[in-house]
């Protein structure tokens, strides 16, 4: 069993750019698809990015195209989430997990859940 922790969340004012980090423990991940979701009040946890075991090949969500880069160190069993020009919009809680397939994009295809870290952007 692997855990996971976020961390990097905050504040930023719209326009600016943030990073998080997922850590895991427990088990090596080097050769798990990993993805980050992220949950908005009232809304559904809906996913936002993936990469595969490698690191090469990465896949987003259309509204963070261009804006999110996803990024791992299996050095590290850490997974990251660059985030830049941030919107409003990208307020939500943001969750790290372990995926049980290639590029998977529903929850149910994710195990291994992060307990989330907020990033909240002003206007």
């Amino acid at each position: 069993q692997v855990q996971l922790v976020e961390s990097g969340g905050g504040l930023v004012q719209a326009g600016g750019s943030l990073g998080l980090s997922c850590a895991a423990s427990g088990r090596t991940f080097s050769g798990d698809p990993m993805g980050w979701f992220r949950q908005a009040p009232g809304k559904e946890r809906a996913f936002v990015a993936a990469i595969s075991g490698s690191g090469d090949v990465t896949y987003y969500t259309t509204s963070v195209k261009g804006r999110f880069t996803i990024s791992r160190d299996n050095a590290k069993g850490t997974v990251y989430l660059q985030m830049n020009n941030l919107k409003p919009e990208d307020t939500a809680v943001y969750y790290c997990a372990v995926a049980t397939g290639f590029l998977r994009t529903a929850v149910r295809d994710y195990a291994s859940w992060g307990q989330g870290t907020q990033v909240t952007v002003s206007s």
